[in-house]
């Protein structure tokens, strides 16, 4: 079966779960955490891959993943040991983004994400934040990395736009118009 197809069903009935029962921002708090534990923590799908792991471990695993010490809520306690008691541990990172991409659907939330050369004082960011929810109607979650590799300016992506002004681009840029004009003259 696809995986698109399997991760948005147990994504859909999640949501739906989680609406009639009235928690589906402590379930979207949850699913943020244990999404970013999965892609930061390869080892940790391999573990949950690994069939002669235990259900319980794999459960108490998924667990940490996604509050640490503190303890999850009954709705995402019954749904892991849904996803686990039918051996759909495999695509629990697809179900995480699904499930997400549809609470902010739901909830009209945009996501952005923010790469500066130097870290960002929370006053610009917040105004960021700010601007780019009033321009899509929506609140705004954003992200801010600092990479020195784009050497200046910034990147600023948001949903599926991105405005590339770093100067790493521009001199790029600059370097592929030389080439491109001494081929011409050569």
């Amino acid at each position: 079966m696809d995986i698109g197809i399997v991760s948005m069903r147990y994504a859909k009935a999640l949501i739906e779960y989680a609406q009639e029962l009235n928690v589906e921002d402590q379930l979207y708090k949850e699913f943020c955490m244990l999404s970013r534990s999965l892609t930061n923590f390869p080892a940790l799908k391999d573990a949950l891959a690994n069939p002669v792991l235990p259900i319980k471990e794999k459960y108490s695993l998924i667990c940490t993943a996604a509050v640490g010490d503190g303890e999850v809520g009954r709705a995402f306690s019954r749904f892991i040991t849904l996803v686990l008691e039918n051996h759909r541990e495999q695509f629990l990172q697809f179900i995480c983004l699904s499930f997400l991409e549809l609470y902010r659907k739901l909830k009209h939330i945009g996501i952005g994400k923010l790469i500066t050369a130097v870290p960002v004082d929370k006053a610009t960011e917040e105004r960021i934040r700010k601007s780019a929810g009033d321009v899509l109607h929506a609140k705004m979650e954003l992200e801010t990395v600092v990479d020195p590799s784009i050497e200046g300016g910034f990147i600023f992506d948001i949903n599926d736009f991105r405005l590339d002004a770093s100067i790493a681009t521009q001199l790029k840029r600059v370097k592929q118009q030389f080439i491109d004009k001494n081929r011409r003259i050569v």
